[in-house]
């Protein structure tokens, strides 16, 4: 059996989790050795019953079915005892012991080493949430940060876009199944996209299909790469959340956006503020205690919404719009009483600021403004 192959055979041995197969390679070094080992030895590591059957017979099927996909240029597999495995991720609890991971030959081990920083958030995030989210990472992308999160609808999604967006951006993609499928189907345009210009990656056997105990799991991996977590719009019992405790755990860094007292999005976000998270209104706020282990020397590239916002600043009525806006969705008839402006004018400037991208129509005649991180 090769190598890779002995890999692959102890990955799909049922119930050996990460924790258990470090206790193998620390007693044994190497799957051969591991895979070789009899019913006595591997006793003495306290592993199950189960898992010595499983070990004692490997899954051919799985395997063959894995090795299968890995003939693609594209499709990798990165061991713990890689050189090329995160050194960053490498440092918590519970390491994956095996990335499945879908990039380019080149760009895989460079980016899954670089400073990241993790964006997560609500899978049912409002539009404001999402051009957070759009915004805070393209400019960190545009500084050096690799953007992290987890493929989801929502605040994932949109912090994916936003990396990809940047000029010399990227992102990565840690996913909750096996890297044949995409996890929500919805995504898989961006899933390839992601899989052009950044990396996808997962500790799941293809095959796999995404189950709720699995989203934990991801969760200690996108915490894990990355430098800190910025947390996006979430509610109490958000998964987000999970991300942000396992961060903590891991010693990383912590940082959540303030929204509306009213909405039920903000009340995670503002629970991790109480309990010491850092607030985040701008890119310098999380640029600050991230500045030791990223190059700063060029300053953030204004954003074409910064230079439109700018010169339709200085027309008093779009300021008036704009300002009598705020930051909450907002229906049309509530902005002409408050802005005093006639209904044509209000629905031409609206019209004008939709197309700078500085406002969206959310439907049935509610904007709100956008978000400038």
């Amino acid at each position: 059996m090769l190598q890779l192959e002995e890999w692959l055979a102890l990955t799909h041995v049922k119930q050996l989790g990460p924790v258990a197969f470090q206790k193998l390679l620390d007693k044994f070094s190497s799957p051969g050795a591991i895979l070789k080992a009899g019913r006595g030895e591997l006793q003495s590591t306290g592993v199950s019953k189960q898992i010595i059957d499983g070990i004692h017979a490997p899954n051919e099927a799985a395997i063959t079915q894995d090795l299968e996909w890995l003939q693609h240029e594209t499709h990798h597999l990165i061991t713990i005892q890689d050189a090329h495995y995160p050194k960053l991720l490498k440092q918590i609890t519970d390491p994956p012991i095996v990335l499945y991971a879908i990039g380019n030959q080149t760009v895989v081990p460079e980016l899954l080493s670089d400073p990241q920083l993790a964006i997560v958030g609500s899978r049912n995030a409002s539009t404001l949430g999402k051009q957070v989210a759009t915004i805070f990472a393209q400019k960190l992308a545009q500084v050096g940060l690799v953007i992290t999160s987890g493929l989801a609808s929502g605040v994932d999604g949109a912090a994916h876009r936003g990396a990809l967006q940047a000029q010399i951006g990227s992102t990565i993609a840690v996913t909750a199944c096996g890297l044949d499928r995409v996890y929500p189907a919805e995504h898989r345009q961006l899933a390839e996209h992601i899989a052009q210009q950044g990396v996808i990656v997962s500790e799941f056997p293809i095959g796999t299909s995404p189950k709720p105990g699995h989203f934990p799991r991801r969760n200690r991996i996108i915490s894990g790469l990355s430098l800190g977590v910025l947390v996006v719009e979430a509610s109490i019992k958000s998964g987000s959340l999970i991300t942000a405790r396992l961060a903590s755990e891991q010693n990383r860094e912590i940082f959540a956006v303030p929204g509306s007292i009213h909405s039920p999005l903000s009340k995670g976000c503002h629970a991790l503020i109480r309990n010491g998270a850092k607030l985040a209104e701008t890119v310098e706020d999380i640029l600050e205690e991230l500045q030791h282990h990223i190059d700063l020397s060029d300053s953030l590239p204004p954003s074409e919404v910064d230079q439109i916002s700018s010169v339709n600043s200085q027309d008093p009525e779009h300021k008036k719009v704009l300002d009598s806006m705020g930051y909450e969705p907002i229906n049309i008839d509530s902005l002409i009483n408050r802005s005093g402006l006639g209904v044509e004018v209000v629905s031409s400037i609206l019209l004008i600021l939709e197309l700078n991208g500085q406002v969206t129509h959310n439907g049935n005649g509610v904007y709100v403004r956008a978000y400038q991180a």
